[in-house]
Order: structure tokens, then C-alpha cells, then sequence
């Protein structure tokens, strides 16, 4: 029931707001901890003067989040405390294992990059609709690149498929979405921008343990140092790992005695299988479906008690092409990712595997749809509502808070929608004439202002 309550309230969702590259993602969260005794924040170890910082590559502006953390100045003095701050971490690395000779090795002309600050703190000026990204992702070029590298590795993806019970056509739509089977190249050091992240900004206690990890990969020898390289949050190989998702989940599965997921196709499949299996994967049972609504349709069901696929059948739900849905038990949701003007899926729970490796709707609709593209499908069927127009950051704020102040909604703006404001928008929806799919739009934000 839990993961049905889960399945639910993440495939509910409607609006992606922020650009993927600026996410951070489940796959990407290490597991609980203890806590680490040294501290690297800035706020606690700060220099009595700020020493003249290198900020080659930054703005050298506050960043958007509001986090005191994300002003200039904070992260001058967070800059000017680096080495102290990476010295810290020292015996919490030992304490795993790695040497003083590897820490000084990788640590002792390490400098940040400065660089990250911006892109931490990137918000769009306007929400990115989700049909962009979608679009942008499953294209021809992608689709023919994604079979021809599952006819290349068919053995390894027999092999992966026969072990993990995990659809190779899903591991190949994660490798596509994630680094366009190899082609796109990060080249930024993982230590350095996981040590960067560590010391400055507002991530310090969740980077920390990826750069310490980080360290801990580089002392057992599995990746050679040059081939250590990633985005700018420290994901790295071809699906996009970070040091504690490799920690939980990379695998040797070509048996040369070697966890590599950059240079190794065979560890990369087998890994990513892993993690989907770690996360709920169930063998057999698809992501979704595309599906057509009945004219009645009630869409605060999408919000309602998550049921299974032979119920939402007998209320009139169909596939898209009006066959009959599976007499399925199966536990799924209803997903309007554009509103009622927009595809309508059935998510399973496959779906929120998906989202538990990313936890962006984009993310995993791009590659659920790569995935059935990859195994055969089609297109989905219904259009996007390509005129419908997004607000802007600001006006984002302005509809949380006019939804506040009708009694709507019960929580501060945060400029991010989640399920209340899916919520608070229906019931606004459903009181002015409007259909109450909790899509918000220009639209919606006009009629709040009247």
C-alpha cells in the first residue's frame, strides 16, 4: 500500500518546473548515515577575513534559491575556507579506508569550481513545458541509436535481462536519455565538483558523503582517475551514477575483476539494472499505457485512492485506441502531465521505479516513451497542448499565494508545485466552471486575479 500511495502521489503530478540538469535525483541520495562529526560548512568554520577568492567562471551573483548560503558573499568566505573544509572530512575518509597518501594525492591542490554555484541555483524564467523535453528526448536520431546498440550489446542485454528480470528496453531508454548511448561526454572532475559541493553552497550535508565516497572509489582502483569524470552534481558513466549510487549498486558483471561504469558497456547495463531492480522493478509488467478518458471523467480521482487497472476500467477508462484496458490487478494512477488537453497515461508500478531513479516527471515519461519506442511502439497518440502558456517564476509565487489567500491553499509560496497545489488549483478550478485537472496555466493565474 505504501508504494501505491507513492505511485500515486508522484504520478499525479502535472508541472515540471525546473530544467533536469538543475535536479537532483533519488538515484542520486545516499542512504542514511550517521552523522558526520566534521563539519564543512561555512557557517561553522569561516575565516576570521575572507582571502581573495578565484572565481573564474562564476557570475559572482547571489543565487535565486534565497538560501543564505547562495549569497556572494557567503560563498567567498565558504570559498576562502575550501582547504580547511576538505581537511575536515580527512578522518571521516580514513575511517573508510582511504589513505593519507590517496587523500593528499586527490585533495592537496584541489580548488572549487566556482562554476557549480550558478548552475545550482539555475531557475528558469519560465517553466519548461513538459512536451519540450519529451520531444527534444524521444527523437528519430535517439530512437535508431538506441536499437542499434541493443543489437550491438545483445548479449550483454540477454545476459542483464536473464540475471535482473529488468527490461532491456528500459535500461537502453535510461543510457539513451541520460548520455545519448555515450555521446554526450562530461569531462568535470567528480572530486572535484563533489569536494566543491561539499564546502560551498546549500548541499553541503548531502555532498559531503558523495565526495567522501568519491574518495573511497578512487582509493579502491576500479576507475582510473582520468576516466573519473561527470556533471556538474558528480553523476558520472553512462547512465549517470553518483558516488553513492555506485557504492549501493555498480556491479562486475564482465568479470575482469572491476566495478568500471564508465568504460565498461557490461558493468554500466548491469549496474543500472541493479538499482531498478533494488528500487521495485517488477519483471513483466509494463510502465503504463496511454489511455483515453470517458467524457464524465471525475479528475479529482487522479488526486483520490490509487486502484487497479481492472477498476479504473470499469469506470470507463480505455487505451488510447478505445480496446479494453488489462484485467490487471496491478495498482496504477492516472498521469496528466499537461492537463486535460494533453496525453493521458496510466501509471504502474514500473512508472514510480522510474521515478525513484529520477524523481523528475519528465525524466521518466521521456524514457518510459523512449523505452516503447526502443521495444517497437508508436508515437503517444493525443497532442500536447503546444498553446497552452507556463508562468514564469514569479507568477508561480503569485499563484501559490492567490491560492493562499482564498483558503485554498495551506503552506508558503515555494514557486514549486507539488501535489497541495495540484490540489488547490482543482478545487479553484472546479468552483469557477473550469475543468479541474489541476493543470496550471496562464490561464488559471488570469482568472485568480479577477
Amino acid at each position: 500500500m505504501r508504494s501505491a500511495m507513492l505511485l500515486l502521489r508522484t504520478a499525479a503530478a502535472v508541472v515540471c518546473l525546473a530544467a533536469l540538469s538543475a535536479q537532483l535525483s533519488a538515484k542520486d541520495k545516499p542512504a542514511p548515515a550517521a552523522a558526520n562529526k566534521s563539519s564543512g560548512d561555512a557557517s561553522v568554520n569561516r575565516p576570521a577575513s575572507a582571502a581573495p577568492v578565484d572565481a573564474s567562471g562564476w557570475s559572482g551573483q547571489s543565487g535565486s534559491s534565497g538560501d543564505p548560503t547562495m549569497t556572494a558573499d557567503a560563498i567567498k568566505l565558504a570559498t576562502a575556507n575550501f582547504k580547511k573544509c576538505i581537511e575536515n572530512e580527512w578522518p571521516e575518509a580514513q575511517r573508510r579506508g582511504v589513505t593519507r597518501a590517496t587523500f593528499d594525492a586527490y585533495t592537496a591542490k584541489l580548488t572549487p569550481d566556482l562554476q557549480i554555484m550558478d548552475l545550482l541555483d539555475d531557475q528558469p524564467e519560465f517553466a519548461k513545458p513538459i512536451w519540450e523535453y519529451v520531444d527534444s528526448i524521444v527523437t528519430d536520431e535517439r530512437i535508431a541509436q538506441g536499437k542499434a546498440a541493443l543489437d550491438q550489446y545483445r548479449e550483454t542485454f540477454d545476459a542483464v535481462e536473464k540475471a535482473t528480470g529488468v527490461d532491456r528496453s528500459v535500461i537502453a531508454a535510461i543510457w539513451g536519455v541520460e548520455t545519448n548511448y555515450g555521446k554526450a561526454r562530461d569531462t568535470r572532475p567528480v572530486i572535484r565538483s563533489t569536494a566543491t559541493l561539499a564546502c560551498i553552497g546549500r548541499r553541503q550535508g548531502y555532498f559531503r558523503e558523495e565526495f567522501v565516497t568519491a574518495l573511497e572509489i578512487l582509493q579502491q582502483g576500479d576507475i582510473a582517475p582520468e576516466r573519473f569524470n561527470g556533471n556538474w552534481v558528480g553523476a558520472f558513466g553512462g547512465t549517470q551514477f553518483m558516488p553513492t549510487t555506485y557504492k549501493r549498486f555498480a556491479v562486475d558483471f564482465d568479470n575482469d575483476g572491476k566495478r568500471n561504469i564508465v568504460d565498461s558497456v557490461a558493468d554500466m547495463l548491469g549496474s543500472t539494472a541493479k538499482a531498478l531492480k533494488a528500487f521495485g522493478w517488477s519483471t513483466g509488467q509494463a510502465w503504463g499505457y496511454e489511455i483515453a478518458l470517458p467524457q464524465n471523467f471525475n479528475y479529482f480521482l487522479a488526486s483520490g485512492p490509487a486502484r487497479t487497472v481492472g477498476r479504473w476500467g470499469g469506470i470507463g477508462v480505455t487505451l488510447v485506441d478505445g480496446k479494453p484496458l488489462p484485467q490487471d490487478k496491478s495498482i496504477a494512477a492516472v498521469l496528466l502531465p499537461a492537463g486535460a488537453e494533453g496525453p493521458a497515461f496510466l501509471a504502474l508500478g514500473n512508472y514510480q521505479v522510474l521515478l525513484n531513479y529520477n524523481p523528475a516527471e519528465p525524466y521518466a515519461l521521456a524514457v518510459a516513451a523512449l523505452s516503447d519506442r526502443l521495444r517497437g511502439g508508436g508515437p503517444f497518440v493525443h497532442t500536447w497542448p503546444h498553446d497552452a502558456r507556463m508562468l514564469t517564476a514569479a507568477e508561480r509565487f503569485e499563484l501559490q499565494d492567490l491560492l493562499l489567500r482564498r483558503g485554498l491553499l495551506f503552506r508558503a509560496p515555494s514557486g514549486r508545485f507539488d501535489q497541495a497545489t495540484r490540489y488547490a488549483v482543482q478545487k479553484f478550478q472546479s468552483s469557477n466552471g473550469m475543468t479541474p485537472d489541476g493543470f496550471a496555466t496562464a490561464t488559471v493565474l488570469e482568472r485568480l486575479r479577477m
